[in-house]
């Protein structure tokens, strides 16, 4: 029921049919993730690779007493486009993309996948800043090239992740760091 739902929400995304609830997509999203913990899934880095385009997300807001609890889903609006894609030259990589019109900002930076966890841990070490086709800026950010050469020696504790609890053909889903959840679909 809660891939159907969560299908129902990509496809919503990409054609502009009625989407489910907010509420629903979330529900979903924490249905999936309680049956990935209860039947781990095998996934690989290979699955991942491609562009997804980020349609649904959640934030996060911290506990008094410690912990944090999910705020309200959202659907991300069309208009601005957030995008992720993940690719493997020598070394498995990562990039994340926002446009809002013609100014793109893009990082991009090394990733590690854990398959026993389905955890993909990543830094970002480059950014570029264009408008249209003229680049602002493109060089190096925390850290840059000597921030790649200890990333794989860094603690995955120490670096930003996601955990990946659905990966289909059409949708990925997962948990990042900070508690929050994302859906996107393939672009």
């Amino acid at each position: 029921m809660s891939v159907e739902i969560l299908n129902q929400a990509a496809k919503a995304f990409r054609d502009g049919t009625p989407r489910p609830d907010a509420d629903q997509v979330v529900d979903a999203l924490l249905q999936a993730e309680k049956f990935a913990k209860q039947h781990p899934p095998q996934f690989s880095f290979d699955q991942l690779v491609g562009q997804w385009r980020l349609c649904f997300a959640t934030g996060t807001r911290k506990l008094r007493q410690g912990g944090i609890q999910l705020k309200k889903g959202y659907y991300v609006p069309k208009l601005a486009k957030a995008q992720i894609s993940f690719a493997r030259d020598e070394a498995e990589r990562i990039g994340n993309l926002a446009q809002l019109g013609a100014l793109q900002l893009k990082f991009t930076g090394p990733a590690r996948f854990q398959t026993k966890k389905n955890l993909l841990a990543f830094e970002f070490t480059q950014i570029q800043v264009t408008v249209g086709s003229i680049v602002l800026k493109k060089g190096a950010v925390r850290g840059g090239e000597a921030k790649e050469q200890e990333f794989e020696e860094m603690s995955i504790a120490k670096l930003p992740f996601f955990a990946f609890f659905l990966i289909t053909d059409d949708l990925i889903a997962a948990r990042g760091r900070g508690g929050g959840l994302a859906l996107w679909i393939r672009e």
